[in-house]
């Protein structure tokens, strides 16, 4: 199904549909001259990696299909790249097909019975800064010695996992654009949905077993919403980056979460902590290197996996192989993990039986010399930062915010800025601006941080608010995107 006339940007205004026929017409397989098949759409600078071989799905095996036997977290392995973020993303996102239906259109797939149809042409479609955008690329892919460098499925002719990465890298200059990201960036361009990351150090006392379970449950809610998860656990040096902890875990690396819940115990099957009587709550994490796993309880082979019925573990579709696949018991996640984020797909349809919020959104920018007033350091200048005013309707609502920077990635780094955002207690009748805080009650002030978007949900009481986007630095100027989830009607 074509996706434009739903407000789809075509990215380079280059437009899937009529290069397709194009190709079709003149019997040519699609070349883009937007991302050619050299240097300059690997690298920033060239040389960085010799041997390299641009090759068509065709001319790396035979019988290449987009999906075989659909999508999995499996497809996704990390090649040369350090872009786990976005490989665990990947991972994430293959687990639900409506939404990978939306990143990647079903109408792609190779017909063996009309091979001349085939163009070697693609296209996919990311969410930025608010709009839906699809981006369209030729077929062919970075190999070295006849393998693909970049990502790859477990399957040798399974390409949607290397075509998505390469339209990606397309959407931001070059593959070494995605070397090194935050995980929340891609799950949000898969989605559309708003992200949040939580520290483990910040929920309380994780040796209480109350603390425990209400952790879980959030995080089965997640899953439940069909949220897209993922744990980590940061290095500390760049020393540490991509080394394993004596368990298994890799540092400064991402793992998919790909289920979170309760597992039946035989009876008699032992002491644990859990929460359910004989329920044993359990997280299956997925690392996208396809290799290297957890050693502790659970791991694979591990004698405990007989204290679970075989007929719970078959349900479970435990398969002791080296596929990067493993389950942790929920305690033990919790103590080795230090983070873990989650992309939540806001529900706005009204037509819906689930929870249907309120959603504004505004587009601004910070622009000197009225518009660039730096953080509440600047006392001066604070509020001549660009301020948005919303109405809360009812008491305890449920609030959520998202600043969002639109940085544009570099040889130098991720391009974002530190920014951060402050809610304030305004008039019923405030409807502008004001300049002069003195007399107005700080809600909030939330960190600031150089990723690329800030996240806050809090419960506000009914009134009317108002939000000072600023950045740390007094006269930066960059655009940014602001997002506002209500429970109620918010007059943003």
């Amino acid at each position: 199904m074509p996706l434009f006339g739903e407000g789809v940007v075509k990215y380079k205004n280059q437009d899937y549909y009529s290069l397709k026929k194009q190709c079709q017409k003149s019997g040519n397989h699609f070349v883009d001259p937007e991302f050619p098949a050299q240097d300059k759409s690997l690298f920033f600078s060239s040389g960085k990696l010799t041997g390299v071989t641009w090759k068509r799905p065709k001319d790396i095996c035979s019988n290449p299909k987009l999906f075989v036997a659909g999508a999995s977290a499996g497809d996704v392995t990390q090649g040369r790249l350090g872009n786990c973020w976005f490989v665990a993303a990947s991972s994430c996102l293959a687990l639900y097909k409506e939404l990978w239906h939306r990143v990647i259109p079903s109408d792609q797939e190779w017909d063996e019975a009309k091979p001349a149809e085939y163009a070697g042409i693609f296209h996919f479609c990311f969410w930025r800064y608010g709009r839906w955008t699809d981006v369209v690329i030729d077929d062919q892919l970075p190999t070295i010695n006849g393998e693909l460098v970049f990502i790859h499925s477990q399957s040798k002719n399974e390409f949607w996992s290397a075509l998505l990465e390469k339209a990606y890298a397309k959407l931001f200059g070059c593959y070494e654009a995605l070397d090194g990201g935050d995980l929340g960036e891609a799950l949000e361009d898969f989605t559309g949905g708003v992200s949040e990351q939580i520290a483990m150090s910040e929920l309380g006392p994780l040796d209480k077993p109350d603390e425990i379970n209400a952790f879980f449950e959030r995080l089965k809610k997640e899953v439940d919403r069909k949220s897209l998860l993922a744990a980590s656990i940061p290095a500390e040096s760049s020393e540490e980056m991509e080394t394993s902890t004596d368990q298994g875990l890799v540092k400064g690396h991402a793992y998919g979460i790909t289920a979170v819940k309760h597992i039946s115990l035989e009876s008699g099957g032992g002491l644990f902590s859990f929460f359910n009587k004989n329920k044993l709550a359990m997280v299956r994490l997925r690392n996208p290197w396809g290799q290297g796993e957890w050693k502790g309880a659970f791991s694979d082979n591990d004698p405990q996996w007989q204290k679970i019925p075989k007929s719970e573990r078959e349900k479970m579709g435990i398969v002791f192989e080296e596929d990067g696949e493993f389950w942790m018991t929920f305690d033990d996640f919790c103590h080795h993990f230090v983070n873990v984020s989650y992309c939540r797909v806001v529900n706005t349809s009204m037509f819906s039986l689930s929870k249907t919020w309120h959603e504004g959104i505004a587009h601004s920018a910070w622009k000197k010399p009225d518009r660039a007033g730096g953080c509440l350091n600047n006392k001066e200048t604070f509020l001549k930062n660009p301020q948005f005013v919303f109405s809360v309707g009812e008491d305890d609502d449920d609030i959520m915010m998202q600043l969002m920077q639109k940085s544009v990635r570099s040889a130098q780094g991720s391009g974002n800025t530190t920014v951060g955002f402050t809610i304030l207690k305004v008039e019923e009748n405030r409807h502008h601006r004001i300049h002069d805080y003195s007399y107005q009650e700080t809600i909030k002030n939330t960190k600031f941080c150089n990723s690329r978007s800030i996240f806050q949900k809090l419960k506000l009481k009914k009134g009317r608010y108002l939000v000072v986007a600023c950045t740390f630095d007094q006269g930066e100027e960059l655009e940014f995107l602001f997002r506002i989830y209500t429970g109620s009607a918010n007059d943003f």
